[in-house]
């Protein structure tokens, strides 16, 4: 057994270390919780001990890490932690401590990727509720609203807090169209710059602000509409890049199946770790490079503006 092997106790410690980790971690907001509860119940009185209270100590600890995980990832651990438990499982199957580190490692990368497919479901979202903003306020002002009270009337949905800053606006007397640009900043609520554009004309020249709107929701349905075409020829390249980066699991679960030990050979001789590590970054490149050509076929987003 080579290095990169381990004894199935280590495996075994490092796994109740993990376990004892994010036990640790969840019980450090139950323990902020009975905190805040003590205080409530004593009248705001000090209910902290007097001694030194190690638990105490490793629970603030712990949600210290807690709060500068949010900070700076945006949120808590959330599904990227299921790859603590594969590579615990792999680890003991192949009887070594490189699974356990692979799965350490691919905890910040697959957490990246999940909130890269969140913001993008956002953006989709407020793309959406732009279309649906233009229409509403189109029909409200065709109802005989005034452009101010038809803004108000209408739901902002999914754009975001920075929204309040055009109702704020339209409710005192404010720049509508500033407004509207600084909210149009969000991902996926570039088209309220048109709204914006269309409002201007509307004030400085007597334009009709209904027929704008029309016209902006036409156009972004039309950009709506080539994105899901595109996205559409699109999907079976990712599928194929998919399926191959899925094939080697495929083959070491086959080749497991079969009795050929692949993960002792992979893990615990000098030409499977060799393979090991060029067949990983192969991997990676392969992926990455769709992922760039993806990019690249679907081009940058560009904000709708209403003409003169």
């Amino acid at each position: 057994m080579t290095g990169a092997g381990g004894d199935p106790g280590a495996l075994a410690l490092c796994a109740a270390v993990l376990c004892a980790g994010a036990a640790v971690w969840l019980l450090a907001g139950r323990d902020r919780e009975l905190r805040r509860a003590r205080v409530l119940f004593a009248g705001g009185g000090p209910v902290e001990p007097a001694g030194p209270d190690p638990a105490r100590r490793l629970s603030e600890t712990a949600a210290w890490l807690r709060e500068r995980w949010r900070v700076r990832y945006g949120g808590r651990m959330g599904r990227e932690l299921l790859c603590l438990p594969v590579g615990c499982v792999i680890a003991l199957l192949g009887a070594s401590v490189l699974p356990l580190l692979g799965a350490l490692a691919a905890v910040p990368a697959v957490g990246r990727w999940l909130r890269a497919r969140e913001r993008g479901r956002d953006r989709e979202r407020r793309a959406a509720g732009v279309i649906e903003l233009c229409g509403a306020v189109a029909g409200e002002l065709r109802a005989g609203r005034q452009p101010g009270e038809a803004l108000l009337a209408v739901p902002p949905g999914d754009l975001g807090e920075r929204w309040g800053l055009v109702s704020a606006a339209a409710r005192f007397g404010g720049d509508v169209p500033e407004a509207l640009r600084r909210a149009a900043r969000l991902p996926g609520a570039e088209g309220l710059t048109g709204v914006a554009a269309c409002w201007q004309v509307a004030v400085d020249e007597g334009a009709g602000l209904a027929a704008g709107l029309d016209r902006v929701a036409a156009a972004l349905r039309a950009e709506r509409d080539q994105r899901e075409s595109l996205r559409a020829k699109l999907a079976g390249p990712r599928a194929t890049a998919v399926a191959l980066a899925v094939l080697p699991v495929v083959g070491l679960v086959m080749g497991s199946a079969l009795g050929a030990e692949p993960l002792r050979v992979l893990l615990h001789t000098p030409a499977g770790l060799s393979c090991l590590l060029v067949g990983g970054l192969l991997e990676w490149a392969g992926l990455a490079w769709t992922a760039r050509m993806v990019r690249s076929a679907r081009g940058p987003e560009r904000p709708v503006a209403h003409e003169r």
